[in-house]
């Protein structure tokens, strides 16, 4: 078998890559991968079969190096991974087995601005304003929505925290805008002070297929950002909530609704929690993010039941929708190595050594 995997070089994609790794059912696959080969760490890796180089997806020849490279290795699946592609192929498919978000909603939660639009009212989204950089600027401008408040991009695509930070006063707000002088817009949104968390939900003809949660402790060189928020987790905790769960359907159930389609492939919703500790929902993402080999490693192979899906073999899906990790499990990740889940995570004590066991 031949499983093509897109964004390649990038983290998340090789999350996935490592997933299948684990799966039994795909482990002897033959893995290719595309990218535009920015990252060379994933050029040079060597963790595909074989990689290729493509242009970015609103490059004009993106659709015929892409349809160059398919008829080349003819692969039994493809998993999408970048957002700006999953819309892409939402939008324009190829005749090749896949699995990726409906189209018209891929459209509406790529942009965080038309998101909390679409969930208005609902409670489901915090307090927030899209406001042009310039009115941000004007001496007279007054933040509607008080201090702390969040400011970040709010682009299509933006990931990672970009362009965000927490604002305590006016002199903050427009120092920030100042120094993200190419964004012509921000979105100003309340400030979370909870837990950051993150909701796996897998679905196919509206149909909930595989759902997990995480929790996001701490960053790797996080003190590089100023948000301290830099995309990639370095310490984590797989979770066992219903009240993040509930969260998560209730907003798909009515994005769904307003766009009027069956739910399809995976989505990640990211949440952060009030002060009252109420998840409130900060974007939805169309595509995996790192945790998702740590999901496989704790026995929920998210990947190996979407390409499962992808190849219209759901009858091989195996264990719940959920399971249970253990309470004092972590995920750890750092610069040069592997995630490392752990199931049951003992702190030690000054003097006290660790020791693998049978080493």
């Amino acid at each position: 078998m031949k499983i093509l995997i897109t964004g390649a070089c990038a983290v998340s994609a090789r999350s996935v890559l490592r997933s299948l790794r684990l799966s039994d059912l795909f482990k002897d696959a033959e893995f290719i991968g595309w990218d535009m080969c920015s990252l060379l760490y994933g050029v040079y890796a060597g963790e595909f079969h074989k990689l290729y180089k493509v242009p970015a997806v609103s490059d004009s020849t993106y659709r015929q190096v892409a349809q160059r490279i398919l008829d080349i290795e003819n692969p039994d699946a493809v998993i999408v991974v970048p957002e700006v592609e999953v819309l892409y192929w939402a939008q324009s498919p190829f005749n090749i087995p896949h699995i990726v978000p409906p189209a018209k909603f891929s459209e509406l939660v790529i942009s965080k601005e038309r998101l909390f639009d679409a969930l208005a009212g609902t409670g489901l989204v915090p307090e927030y304003r899209n406001i042009p950089s310039s009115e941000i600027m004007d001496p007279d401008f007054e933040n509607p929505l008080g201090y702390p408040v969040w400011i970040r991009d709010g682009a299509a695509g933006t990931a990672s925290a970009k362009g965000a930070f927490k604002a305590e006063n006016i002199d903050e707000l427009q120092a920030w805008v100042k120094i993200n002088s190419h964004t012509t817009h921000f979105q100003l949104s309340q400030y979370l002070p909870g837990r950051n968390l993150g909701c796996f939900c897998l679905y196919k003809d509206g149909k909930l297929i595989k759902m997990a949660q995480a929790e996001r402790i701490e960053y790797i060189m996080s003190k590089v950002a100023v948000s301290g928020i830099t995309g990639n987790t370095s310490k984590g905790k797989l979770l066992n909530e219903d009240k993040i769960c509930e969260t998560a359907i209730k907003a798909l159930d009515l994005l769904s609704d307003k766009t009027k389609e069956r739910m399809n492939g995976l989505v990640v919703i990211d949440m952060k929690e009030d002060e009252n500790g109420n998840p409130i929902i900060t974007e939805i993402n169309i595509r995996h993010v790192a945790f998702s080999s740590s999901f496989a490693m704790a026995g929920q192979n998210i990947s190996e039941a979407q390409l499962l899906l992808a190849l219209d073999r759901e009858n091989e899906i195996r264990g719940a929708v959920r399971i249970d990790y253990p309470k004092d499990n972590l995920m750890l990740r750092d610069v040069d190595g592997a995630p490392i889940y752990i199931t049951h995570c003992h702190e030690l004590k000054p003097g006290e050594a660790f020791q693998i066991a049978n080493n």
